[in-house]
């Protein structure tokens, strides 16, 4: 039986609303998005060295500012592995913590890791689970959800390893093609076939 699980999806496949329904079915959620932030927080040594190689600019009010380091590692691919190397190492960490914290609770963990497979993290979790839509689905949402024009979304999307590409990758598929409603119920069916 898998005890730690790697959530992932795709921009706008509603891979965050299938995180929030496995809490509310009582797993424990280590979210590497949160972890990103805390690797950065106020007074915290990842954003000490963030304000070493992005200079003084790169703090605002004491946090990291975020547009301004986004804009220099967006041009920049030397300035951005310089960023991963500072802050995906204190990530690890951070969900390291936090997984072990879950499972010495008894808790059944989820890795929710939008970049599992881009950054190949499959060997960190025991399954890997996979909320999909399909490419068109992506777009509509995404259109609706950031007020984007095609171009913009399509172009978004097309940053990320495609979405049929981490399909043939994931051990399950959680289809996110319908409702809310049918979404939890395929959660429900997926956690009543693993009885987890």
């Amino acid at each position: 039986m898998a005890s730690v699980i790697g959530l992932t999806g795709g921009i706008a496949t509603g891979k965050s609303t299938a995180s929030n329904i496995l809490k509310e079915r009582g797993f424990y959620i280590v979210d590497a998005d949160i972890a990103s932030r805390k690797a950065v927080a106020k007074g915290s040594t990842g954003l000490k060295q963030v304000q070493e190689v992005f200079g003084d600019q790169a703090i605002i009010d004491g946090e990291m500012n975020r547009q301004y380091v986004g804009s220099v590692v967006f041009k920049d691919e030397a300035m951005r592995l310089k960023l991963n190397n500072i802050i995906h190492p204190i990530v690890r960490d951070i969900m390291d913590a936090e997984k072990k914290f879950g499972l010495e609770k008894g808790k059944k963990v989820i890795m929710d890791i939008p970049l599992l497979f881009e950054n190949k993290l499959q060997d960190t979790v025991d399954e890997t689970w996979l909320v999909y839509t399909t490419e068109e689905t992506q777009i509509s949402r995404l259109k609706q959800r950031n007020q984007l024009s095609d171009d913009e979304a399509t172009s978004r999307i097309q940053s990320q390893m495609p979405i049929e590409e981490k399909k043939q990758l994931a051990d399950e598929i959680i289809d996110n093609n319908g409702t809310l409603e049918e979404l939890a119920q395929n959660i429900e069916t997926l956690i009543e076939s693993k009885h987890l």
